[in-house]
C-alpha cells in the first residue's frame, strides 16, 4: 500500500488524529497492509532509514528552558513593583542617592526571595521522554536486532518479553500469556491479559486488549507486535501534549493579589498625582512636590508584603512536611485551605494498594480473614469466631493449597516486611494460605509442580499437575469462578468427601462478593483418590475436578481514610473519585470510606458515559456524581476543567502518567510519593510521601491554617499603608512638611514586616478551622469587613501620627525630632494593633498573650530597631531621625493603647452584631 501517512501513525484518541487508523479495531492483516510492513521479516533497512527520516526519533520533544534571567525578570512582573522602580529612578533623578538605594534595595530582596523559592523549571515534558526512553528487539529483514528504541519506526516488528518496556505503540500479532502493567498510563491497578483479537471502535484505552502502549511493562509472557505509533504521535505523546496545554491556574491568594496590586497601583499613581498638582497649584516648588509624591506613593505600597507572604507559605511548607506532605510550589500551600473539591484516585490513595483476601468460602462454611496488606499476621475466623482447623475442613485446606501452590508470585523479606514477586492475586492467596500455616515452605514440602496449563485471557484459569512427595500425582486449578465451575461435576464437603455441584449457590456467593467490590477466583482439586487417576490434559479436565471453594480479596482502603473524607465532608469540601479501575470496583470502595451514603447517594459515571455526553451535559454530571471510573486521560483534564468552570478549586490527586496534564491544570495537583511516576511527581504542587488520603485532610487543615495567617497579616499591614500614604496626602493638602520622608516610611514597612507581622506565620490553627466551609473563592480580597477596619486603624495612625508631629513641633522639637515622633507612633501603633490581628473576631485575651512566644520575640527585634534608628548617631544621619526624649515616649505607647482597646472594642460589636460581616 505503500509508505504510512504522518498522522496514520497517531495514536487513537488524540484530538489531533481523529482521521488516524485506529489499529487496535483493525485486524492484523489490515495493520500489516496499512503499514506497508511484513508480520514474518518486518521492515527492510532501507524501509526503516527512510521512514526515520520521515517520522523523526522515537522520543518525545524535550522541554523548553527557562533561562535564570528570565526567571529574575518574572519576579519584577507586579504593577506594584513598577511603582517603586519609578519611584527609585525619580528619586535619583532629584539627587536623593540614599532614598533612592534604599527603594531600589527593597525591590532587589523581593526579587532574591521570590527567585529563591520559585520551583525549579518544569520538569514533567523531560520525565516524559525518559520514561520511553529503552532498548528494543526488532526484527528487520528477517533478523532480530538490538536497537535504541528512538530508532523505532512506524511498521517496525517488535518482540516483548517479561521485564521489558514497551518501546512504542504495537499492535499485538501474537503473543503467549502476555501480560502488562498499564497502571502509569491507564490506572489500572491490575496487569492487563493481553490479546490479538481485535476489539470495539468504544472501546477506552484500558480495554484495548490488542495494543501495547509506549511506556508500559511486560509483567509476564512474550509476545510481538508492529509498531502502529513512534515519538509524539504515540498515547504517551498524547499525554505531552496534554500536560503542555494545561496551563497552570494562578492561585486563589495570588489572583486576588495580583488584582489588588493593580488596583492599588492605579489607586497609588492617581492619588500621587493628584497631590503633586494640588502642591504646584499652592505654589510649591515642582522637586518638593516631587519629593512628597514619591513619599506618598512609597507609603501607600506594602513593600514588606511580597516577601511576608513566601515567608508565611514557606513556614506553612515546614508545617505540611512534618504531617508528610511535600510542598513542590508555594502558593499551593494557600490553595489547599481554599480547596472546596477534592478528585482522589483509588488506587493507593483510598486503598493500601495491597491486595488481600478477605473472605475465604466453601460449599460448607465460610471464613473471615483478619488482617491486611502485605503482613502473614493475621487468622482465618468462622461465623463463630473460632479459628479455622484445616483438618476439620478439608474443603478449605484445599481451597489454600490450591491457591498457593497453583502461581507463580513469591514472597520475599524486604526491611523487615514482605513483598510480593509476581501477580498482586497471587500474592494475597499465598498469604491467605500463610495465615492458615501454609507457608510456601510447607506447601514446598507437600508437594512440587510438574506441568502447568498457564492462564490465559480465553481460559481464564490455571491449573497444574503436582507431585505429592512419596505419593502419586494431583491437579490444582484456580480462575474466574464461572470457569472453574464448568470444569466441576462435583463439590467438596468439610469431610473431604464429594457431592453433586451446588452451582447455583455458589454464584449467588461469588455474585455477593462481587458486588462488595471483590475479585473472587475459585478453586478446585482433582486426586486419584477422588477421581479415579491425574489427568492433565486440558480437554479432559472438563467434568473430573471437583470445587474446593472461593476466595474473595479487596485492595482494602486505608483504616484513616473515612474519618478523613467526614472531616472533609465537615469542612464543606467535596470527594470525589477518579479511577481507571471497574465501576463496580470503586463503587463498593466508594461506600465503604464514606464517599456515599444514604444521605449522599451520589453517581457512579464511566468514561464511556460521559463521552457520549454533550459538553454542557457532561459539565452538569461532574458536578454531581461522586464516582469517575474507567476514565481516560483527556477526561480526567476534562473534568478538572469542568469543576473550575462551575467555580471550584480543585484538588487532583493520582499517580500515573495519565494523571500527569488534570494534576498540572488543577488548581493543586497531588503526587504519590511512594507509588507515583515521576512524570505526576514532576507535574504536581504537592507530594504525600505516605500516599495516604488522610494526609491531604491533614494538608488542607494546615493549608487553611496558612491562609488565615496571611489574611491577618494582610489585615494588619494595610491601615500602616493607608494611614502613611493618607499623612503625606495631608501635608500636602494643608501645605506643612512631610511629617515622615521617604526612607522613614521604607524602614517602617521593611522592619516592622519582618520582625512584627511575620510573627503571625507562626500563629496556631484556630480551633474552628475545619467546622467552617471553604472561603469562597469569589470572595474579595479586600471584603467589606476589611475595609472599614482598615479605614478605622489608619485614620487612628493619622490621627496619631498627625497630631504628635505637630505637638512636638509646637513644644520646640525640631523637624527631625517630631518626625521620628511620627515614625514610631507608625511603629507602636503596629505592635498594639498586632495582638488585635491575632484573631479577626476574638479578642486578644481571648486568644491569649503568650500563645505566640514568637510574637515576644518579634516585639524584643522591633524594640531594638526603633531604639537603634532613634539614637544611634549614624542611623540618624542615615534616616535624618533625632532622639526623644521620656514623655514624648509616653504619649506614643498612649496611643497605641488607644488604638488597642478602639479595634477591641469594635470586634465586639461585630461579634455581637453578627450581620457586619467577617474580615
Amino acid at each position: 500500500m505503500g509508505e504510512p501517512e504522518r498522522g496514520d501513525a497517531t495514536a487513537a484518541g488524540s484530538n489531533e488524529a481523529a482521521a488516524a487508523p485506529e489499529y487496535y479495531r483493525l485486524s492484523v492483516g489490515d495493520v500489516t497492509r496499512s503499514l506497508d510492513t511484513d508480520m514474518r521479516s518486518g521492515l527492510t533497512d532501507a524501509q526503516a532509514n527512510a521512514r526515520l527520516a520521515d517520522f523523526g526519533p522515537n522520543s518525545l520533544p524535550a522541554a523548553k528552558k527557562i533561562r535564570l534571567f528570565q526567571r529574575l525578570l518574572g519576579q519584577l512582573h507586579n504593577p506594584l513593583i513598577y511603582v517603586l522602580l519609578a519611584a527609585g529612578a525619580i528619586t535619583a533623578f532629584l539627587g536623593e542617592i540614599v532614598d533612592s538605594s534604599v527603594i531600589f534595595g527593597v525591590v532587589a530582596v523581593n526579587a532574591v526571595i521570590g527567585l529563591i523559592q520559585e520551583s525549579k523549571a518544569e520538569a514533567e515534558l523531560e520525565s516524559l521522554r525518559s520514561l520511553i526512553r529503552t532498548d528494543a528487539r526488532v526484527v528487520r529483514g528477517g533478523q532480530e536486532h538490538l536497537i535504541p528504541s528512538e530508532d523505532l519506526v512506524p511498521g517496525d516488528l517488535v518482540r516483548l518479553a517479561a521485564g521489558d518496556k514497551v518501546p512504542a505503540d504495537l499492535r499485538l500479532t501474537r503473543l503467549e500469556e502476555l501480560q502488562v502493567d498499564e497502571s502509569a498510563l491507564t490506572g489500572e491497578s491490575l496487569p492487563v491479559v493481553k490479546s490479538d483479537q481485535a476489539v470495539s471502535k468504544e472501546a477506552p484505552v484500558a480495554d484495548r486488549l490488542s495494543m501495547a502502549y509506549s511506556g508500559t511493562l511486560v509483567t509476564s509472557g512474550e509476545g510481538q507486535g508492529i509498531a502502529c505509533a513512534t515519538g509524539p504521535d504515540t498515547e504517551m505523546g498524547h499525554l505531552h501534549r496534554l500536560v503542555g496545554a494545561a496551563v497552570p491556574l494562578q492561585t486563589p491568594l495570588t489572583a486576588k493579589l495580583a488584582g489588588f496590586s493593580r488596583l492599588l497601583s492605579v489607586g497609588i499613581l492617581a492619588l500621587a498625582a493628584v497631590a503633586f498638582a494640588i502642591g504646584l497649584y499652592r505654589g510649591n516648588e515642582p522637586a518638593e512636590m516631587f519629593t512628597a509624591a514619591v513619599a506618598l506613593a512609597v507609603g501607600a505600597i506594602p513593600e514588606g508584603l511580597p516577601a511576608a507572604v513566601t515567608i508565611t507559605l514557606a513556614i506553612g511548607v515546614a508545617r505540611m512536611a512534618r504531617r508528610r506532605a511535600v510542598i513542590r510550589h508555594l502558593p499551593a500551600v494557600e490553595t489547599l485551605g481554599s480547596t472546596t473539591v477534592i478528585c482522589s484516585d483509588k488506587t493507593g490513595t483510598l486503598t493500601e494498594n495491597q491486595m488481600t483476601v478477605q473472605t475465604v468460602w466453601t460449599p460448607d462454611r465460610g471464613y473471615e480473614v483478619t488482617g491486611s496488606g502485605l503482613a502473614v499476621e493475621g487468622d482465618l475466623l468462622g461465623a463463630d469466631g473460632s479459628g479455622a482447623d484445616l483438618d476439620a475442613d478439608r474443603a478449605l485446606r484445599w481451597t489454600l493449597l490450591a491457591g498457593s501452590a497453583c502461581g507463580d508470585a513469591a514472597l520475599t523479606r524486604v526491611n523487615g516486611g514482605w513483598s510480593v514477586v509476581g501477580d498482586p492475586t497471587e500474592g494475597a492467596m499465598l498469604i491467605a494460605a500463610a495465615k492458615a500455616g501454609l507457608q510456601t515452605e510447607a506447601v514446598d514440602a507437600l508437594m512440587s509442580r510438574a506441568a502447568t496449563i498457564p492462564f490465559s485471557s480465553e481460559r481464564q484459569y490455571m491449573a497444574g499437575l503436582f507431585h505429592e512427595k512419596g505419593g502419586g500425582y494431583l491437579v490444582l486449578a484456580k480462575g474466574a469462578a464461572e470457569k472453574i465451575l464448568d470444569l466441576c461435576n462435583t463439590e467438596m464437603n468439610a469431610e473431604g468427601q464429594t457431592r453433586p455441584l451446588d452451582r447455583e449457590t455458589a454464584m449467588q456467593k461469588v455474585s455477593e462478593l462481587a458486588d462488595k467490590g471483590m475479585r473472587v477466583l475459585a478453586t478446585a482439586v482433582q486426586t486419584p483418590g477422588l477421581s479415579g487417576r491425574a489427568r492433565f490434559a486440558e480437554e479432559e479436565l472438563r467434568g473430573t475436578l471437583v470445587f474446593t471453594g472461593i476466595q474473595a480479596m479487596v485492595d482494602p482502603h486505608r483504616a484513616t481514610v473515612p474519618a478523613a473524607i467526614t472531616a472533609c465532608h465537615t469542612a464543606g469540601i467535596s470527594v470525589k473519585m477518579i479511577t481507571g479501575d471497574h465501576g463496580r470496583t470503586a463503587a463498593a470502595i466508594a461506600a465503604q470510606v464514606g464517599l456515599v451514603d444514604g444521605r449522599n447517594p451520589g453517581r457512579v459515571l464511566t468514561g464511556a458515559d460521559l463521552a457520549s455526553m454533550p459538553e454542557s451535559e457532561a459539565a452538569e454530571a461532574a458536578g454531581r456524581a461522586t464516582v469517575f471510573a474507567r476514565v481516560a486521560p483527556e477526561q480526567k483534564l476534562r473534568l478538572v476543567e469542568a469543576l473550575q468552570a462551575r467555580g471550584h478549586i480543585v484538588a487532583m490527586t493520582g499517580d500515573g502518567v495519565n494523571d500527569a496534564p488534570a494534576l498540572r491544570r488543577a488548581g493543586i495537583g497531588i503526587a504519590m510519593g511512594s507509588i507515583g511516576t515521576d512524570v505526576a511527581k514532576d507535574a504536581a504542587d504537592m507530594v504525600l510521601t505516605d500516599d495516604d488520603f488522610s494526609t491531604i485532610e491533614a494538608a488542607v487543615e494546615e493549608g487553611r491554617g496558612v491562609f488565615d495567617n496571611l489574611v491577618k497579616f494582610i489585615a494588619w499591614t494595610l491601615p500602616t499603608n493607608v494611614g502613611e500614604g493618607m499623612v503625606i496626602l495631608a501635608a500636602i493638602l494643608f501645605g506643612t512638611a512631610l511629617p515622615i520622608l521617604p526612607t522613614q516610611i521604607l524602614w517602617i514597612n521593611m522592619t516592622t514586616a519582618v520582625a512584627l507581622g511575620l510573627m503571625l506565620a507562626f500563629e496556631p490553627k484556630e480551633k474552628d478551622i475545619m467546622s467552617r466551609p471553604p472561603r469562597d473563592p469569589a470572595r474579595p480580597l479586600l471584603t467589606r469587613a476589611l475595609v472599614m477596619r482598615t479605614l478605622l486603624v489608619s485614620g487612628l495612625l493619622v490621627a496619631g501620627s498627625w497630631g504628635l508631629f505637630h505637638w512636638e513641633l509646637a513644644h520646640g522639637a525640631d523637624l527631625a525630632e517630631a518626625r521620628t515622633a511620627a515614625m514610631n507612633v507608625f511603629v507602636v501603633v503596629e505592635a498594639f494593633y498586632l495582638f488585635n490581628c491575632r484573631s479577626m473576631t476574638s479578642s486578644a485575651w481571648r486568644v491569649g498573650l503568650f500563645s505566640n512566644k514568637w510574637l515576644l520575640l518579634g516585639l524584643t527585634i522591633q524594640a531594638a530597631c526603633q531604639m537603634a534608628i532613634t539614637y544611634l548617631p549614624a542611623m540618624n544621619t542615615l534616616f535624618r531621625t533625632a532622639p526623644l526624649k521620656a514623655d514624648t515616649w509616653l504619649l506614643i505607647l498612649a496611643t497605641g493603647l488607644v488604638t488597642s482597646l478602639v479595634v477591641g472594642f469594635e470586634k465586639r460589636l461585630r461579634r455581637l452584631s453578627r450581620g457586619v460581616g467577617d474580615i
